[in-house]
């Protein structure tokens, strides 16, 4: 009976991984970390990657709702670092949603890992943290004025001015303000979440700077730290 009961617990196992192997085999890898033990799959629909599978050290996580264009120059990028500053790695995950001409669109997604015990084994799951949208600190925190001879950006008590009569750029080709929807970057910068909006007056070649936010782990989320405007060189 001892024998049977492993037998079959034994069948049950393959058959599982089995079906987990057949799962992933219908998806496209489009990214991979072999130092940390990942990769993404995704499904391809109308140039766009959707139905995201995340294998994270034969752990697999499922994202349906995700999207990454199929460009390989912005596959998904996979960043194993302590930015919470607490002596544990995070998985980020950063996505590029959307680019074009003055456009670059990105999203990104952090896992801590907690660990879990299956018998003697034990193993690590990554678990999403929420991350503030950058949109929303930079409405709460940032006030804007564009006329057609300077740029003006205030944040608290600090004052930007930005010349753009050199930029050569027609009163009637201005945006009505300054705009910071097109251009959203993520980057870990000395261990820290960052987020770079980039501020554009124009279609074209209107381009002034970004605004930089930096996130700090608080309160079981990242959250605004610091934000700053750079302008652009």
């Amino acid at each position: 009976m001892k024998k049977i009961l492993i037998l079959i617990i034994t069948i049950s196992f393959f058959a599982v991984l089995s079906k987990a192997t057949a799962t992933i085999n219908e998806y496209d890898e489009i990214a991979k970390s072999d130092k940390v033990g990942v990769t993404i799959y995704a499904k391809k629909l109308n140039g766009l990657y959707i139905d995201f599978k995340i294998d994270f050290q034969g752990s697999i996580l499922s994202k349906p709702y995700w999207i990454n264009t199929t460009s390989p120059t912005w596959s998904p990028e996979i960043i194993y670092e302590d930015i919470s500053q607490d002596g544990k790695k995070e998985l980020v995950i950063i996505l590029t949603k959307d680019i074009g001409t003055g456009v670059l669109q990105r999203e990104v997604h952090v896992f801590q890992t907690q660990p879990r015990k299956s018998g003697k084994t034990q193993s690590l799951i990554p678990v999403e943290v929420p991350v503030d949208e950058p949109l929303a600190i930079l409405l709460k925190n940032v006030k804007t004025e564009l006329t057609p001879n300077k740029a003006s950006i205030n944040i608290g008590d600090k004052k930007y001015r930005v010349d753009i009569k050199p930029l050569g750029i027609q009163p009637g080709h201005l945006f009505d303000e300054i705009y910071f929807g097109n251009l959203i970057n993520f980057e870990i910068e000395n261990n820290q979440l960052v987020a770079k909006l980039g501020g554009q007056i124009s279609p074209v070649g209107g381009y002034i700077g970004d605004i930089q936010i930096t996130y700090i782990f608080k309160d079981k989320m990242y959250q605004v730290k610091s934000v700053e405007f750079i302008p652009h060189e």
